[in-house]
């Protein structure tokens, strides 16, 4: 099961703090994290292997998104700034789209992501 990890400048160390609680699902070997450039160097040093594209305003929200298209990512953890603006929002906006569009598990807060976590992991 592949999940992307992504979060806005804003919601780093939320991930991070997320991501830290939750080390033993996302480090299990049938999970496979992918996230964008930044999120996922500040993940790697935490001690979990993960995946990186780009970062965010460069692409990497588009190249989850196609992943997502592909059937190749069957979850994503998105921790959004609600109160922030961000100059590559089209590309954001597209990716929760393509999620919706393929009916994948989608968070965008902690509270949903820890419920989809724990889903999980009663699953595997």
């Amino acid at each position: 099961m592949e999940i992307a990890i992504i979060a806005h400048d804003a919601k780093k160390q939320e991930m991070l703090d997320f991501v830290l609680k939750n080390k033993v699902v996302l480090s299990d070997n049938r999970v496979h994290l992918i996230a964008t450039g930044t999120t996922g160097s500040l993940v790697q040093k935490q001690g979990l292997q993960v995946e990186c594209m780009l970062s965010g305003p460069l692409g990497g929200d588009a190249q989850i998104a196609a992943r997502v298209a592909q059937g190749v990512t069957t979850m994503v953890l998105f921790f959004k700034d609600p109160l922030g603006k961000h100059p590559h929002e089209p590309d954001i906006n597209m990716l929760l789209r393509v999620c919706d569009v393929h009916d994948i598990a989608l968070a965008t807060n902690k509270a949903t992501a820890q419920m989809l976590l724990e889903a999980l992991f009663n699953k595997i």
